[in-house]
């Protein structure tokens, strides 16, 4: 599903918006996703003992990890106007997640969401209804990606 030049600019203009301030909006995303799904929490061994909400806030590891987050986001976004380029950077990071880290593909949705609350929050409407296209292509060419690394939904890696 290719998005229209309409579609790239308003998602564009929304995730420019949330990236102005990446490190807060990337912290924030990361502590509703571990507070509101704790068992994304399993794939960081070193935020599985953190409880609070104050406490990931405060974790420069967390903020970390927030930023890299929205970093890679932001270079997808770049390349929305070409579905080539954006395709081969979610292949590569599918297969990363698969593969070597193991991360269950479902997550990427519920981050997804969670960045789509954020644009709700921050942004126009109108941003929204593009970037949740945004998220439905990331979502859907993961999955392909996840498949490709042999990547069974129900029980994992095979």
């Amino acid at each position: 599903m290719a998005l229209s030049d309409a579609d790239v600019q308003s998602a564009q203009s929304a995730w420019a918006m949330l990236y102005a301030n990446m490190e807060e909006n990337g912290t924030s995303v990361l502590i509703r996703m571990f507070t509101k799904h704790p068992e994304t929490k399993s794939y960081f061994g070193h935020f599985k003992g953190m409880g609070s909400a104050v406490e990931m806030e405060e974790s420069a590891q967390v903020r970390s990890h927030g930023k890299k987050v929205f970093s890679a986001l932001n270079e997808m976004i770049q390349c929305l106007d070409n579905t080539n380029i954006f395709t081969e950077m979610i292949n590569s990071l599918g297969k990363k997640h698969a593969t070597q880290l193991k991360i269950d593909p479902k997550n990427f949705r519920v981050i997804c969401d969670i960045i789509l609350q954020l644009i709700d929050e921050k942004c126009d409407g109108d941003g929204r209804v593009a970037f949740e296209k945004v998220t439905n292509m990331l979502c859907t060419q993961l999955n392909s990606a996840y498949k490709e690394a042999g990547w069974w939904q129900d029980s994992g890696p095979h």
